[in-house]
């Protein structure tokens, strides 16, 4: 199962070095599981005049990268928490239910238009507290190589 990353914004360079780091790992552990390749895509914010209308710009240019048929996983402060066991357990699902490929969208600043929310197969909180979209993103990818390890057996995740 191919998963893709769809964010908006930029990353800083510490950022972009956590998140390298994780992607790097995700793909060999993955692999022999039927996850991957993981692919990330960054978006421009967009620069409309209303907060609605770079919602539903930012949208658009999201669900386009995600594909129309794609099932897709939304980070939303409002969206489900899991823990990693738990997301494991969902992504092993989807991928065991024929799931081809997995989009996970991270909005901008304002945050998802709502078609971008409308249909999602998942709407998942990363928890309570707003973090930076370029730390969520890190946080994404690492809890994704979290899960490979977790569905391969690997001692990474210690709980």
């Amino acid at each position: 199962m191919r998963l893709t990353v769809a964010a908006v914004g930029r990353l800083k360079d510490a950022e972009r070095e956590l998140v390298e780091r994780y992607a790097k790992r995700f793909d060999p552990t993955a692999r022999p599981l039927g996850l991957g390749p993981l692919t990330i895509h960054e978006l421009n914010e967009s620069r409309a005049g209303s907060a609605d209308a770079r919602k539903a710009d930012e949208a658009t240019r999201l669900l386009k990268v995600a594909g129309p048929t794609t099932p897709r996983v939304v980070l939303d402060e409002h969206g489900k928490a899991l823990s990693s066991e738990a997301f494991a357990a969902w992504i092993g699902q989807q991928r065991d239910g024929g799931c081809k490929t997995l989009a996970f969208l991270i909005g901008g600043p304002d945050g998802h238009g709502s078609v971008s929310l409308t249909g999602a197969a998942l709407k998942l909180s990363l928890g309570p507290m707003t973090l930076p979209h370029g730390l969520a993103r890190a946080v994404l990818v690492e809890q994704l190589y979290r899960v490979a390890t977790i569905l391969a057996g690997h001692p990474y995740h210690r709980s």
